[in-house]
């Protein structure tokens, strides 16, 4: 059953362990960051892909992975599907290390967004099965707190990689990181859930309780609230390298400035497990969408006041509130629609994640149509997203929340 208790040091252990899989994601990401001109320089090939398509196929390929995750979470454990995850994972990352084109690189660029589906999901089920209610949304927000170091120094650590050794570095790093991880989980980390528990893969149950995910208002507002903030923050991700050199002339000192900014969520993660005990998830996640419209509002009048030529300071300023108002948000809105999965946790949560993602990737390709080396384009992205969400939420908060109980197969001995 879940429980409330995390203070003992392997229960510690657990979440540094948790943190580091799901900052596989992140830093899968932002690490690559510096080398994309070095990639385009390398692999240019005349092709109508572009280098900035190495961090947006990436998540496209977490769609996918996503939705095949959850299931086999619940039907074979959590464990094997996370490990599987991260077998997909490292044959992407040699594919990208060894690629002598951007089409294949790309290529190991989406098996890595499938493969690192694997701890993303299969670790906040892991969660799901051993805390419930205001508990989780705490373990999420410190969880948090350890995964946004990556951010942080993940650009840095990238550029420092790529100027030693070149780009194909940073996917040496990907590959040690994952085999290490891997290990750590086979060896020290038991299975969550129990066979008992377990849902087959059955193709009628999987439709019914699929079904039962997607026809949940409360379950599919707060999916497509959470992609407008994961949206909004990929398509920051996609042009953060060239819009501090396109609109301040900032090159080497990108990884400070972001680190900064991503200091932001981290922050609010470490303040949201301090008040989420306090006051409850909704009342956060109300919050943080409040604060992030105010701060986006704040800098869109700035650059209308400015013609668009918004200082420095003041960028910085005011992203920092946008980037805690988003670290509010993260733990508390995947705590609200995971407490409504009940006994669907890693199917729910496979579609949180997949249709979370879809609507970003959405989201960012169409904002980034936009960006034309100014700054505007940016806090209308966050006004956007944060308004759509905040509306998005206050209908899901009056929706009910009982637990989606799983259809199971009548057969006997299936789990």
């Amino acid at each position: 059953m879940p429980h409330h208790e995390t203070t003992d040091g392997n229960g510690r252990s657990r979440l540094i362990l948790y943190a580091l899989l799901t900052s596989l994601t992140a830093i899968s990401i932002d690490a690559i960051l510096p080398g994309l001109l070095s990639i385009e320089e390398t692999l240019r090939t005349g092709s109508p892909l572009q280098a900035q398509h190495v961090v947006s196929l990436f998540v496209f390929g977490m769609v996918f992975g996503e939705l095949l995750i959850g299931p086999a979470s619940d039907a074979f454990g959590r464990k094997t599907a996370l490990i599987a995850g991260l077998v997909v994972y490292v044959v992407g990352t040699i594919i990208a290390m060894t690629a002598a084109s951007l089409e294949v690189l790309i290529l190991g660029r989406i098996l890595q967004g499938l493969g690192v589906s694997g701890p993303k999901i299969a670790t906040r089920a892991m969660i799901r099965d051993q805390f419930e209610g205001d508990a989780m949304a705490r373990v999420m927000s410190f969880m948090f707190t350890l995964f946004i170091l990556v951010p942080m120094i993940g650009p840095a650590l990238g550029q420092g990689i790529v100027a030693l050794v070149g780009w194909r570095g940073v996917f040496i790093m990907y590959l040690v990181l994952a085999l290490a991880l891997g290990s750590w989980m086979v060896l020290r980390h038991p299975e969550t859930l129990p066979p008992e528990r377990r849902i087959p893969i059955r193709l009628g149950p999987l439709a019914s309780n699929a079904t039962r995910i997607l026809t949940n208002r409360r379950v599919v507002l707060l999916i497509i609230a959470t992609g407008f903030v994961f949206g909004a923050q990929l398509f920051y991700l996609s042009v953060a390298a060239d819009l501090f050199f396109d609109a301040y002339g900032i090159d080497l000192a990108f990884p400070l400035l972001f680190a900064i900014l991503a200091g932001g969520i981290g922050l609010a993660s470490y303040t949201n497990g301090m008040l989420v005990g306090r006051f409850g998830t909704d009342a956060m996640a109300r919050s943080g969408f409040a604060g992030m419209c105010a701060a986006s509002a704040a800098m869109l009048a700035a650059c209308l006041i400015t013609d668009d030529r918004l200082p420095l300071l003041i960028f910085m300023v005011l992203g920092f509130g946008v980037f805690f108002a988003i670290g509010i948000l993260f733990g508390n809105l995947n705590a609200m629609a995971m407490r409504s999965l009940g006994d669907v946790a890693g199917l729910g949560s496979s579609l949180l994640a997949s249709g979370s993602s879809l609507v970003a990737t959405l989201f960012a390709l169409a904002a980034g149509s936009f960006y034309a080396g100014g700054v505007v384009i940016v806090p209308v992205a966050f006004l956007l997203a944060g308004s759509a969400g905040l509306l998005l939420t206050m209908i899901a908060l009056r929706s009910d929340e009982t637990p989606i109980l799983a259809a199971r197969s009548k057969a006997k001995g299936g789990g």
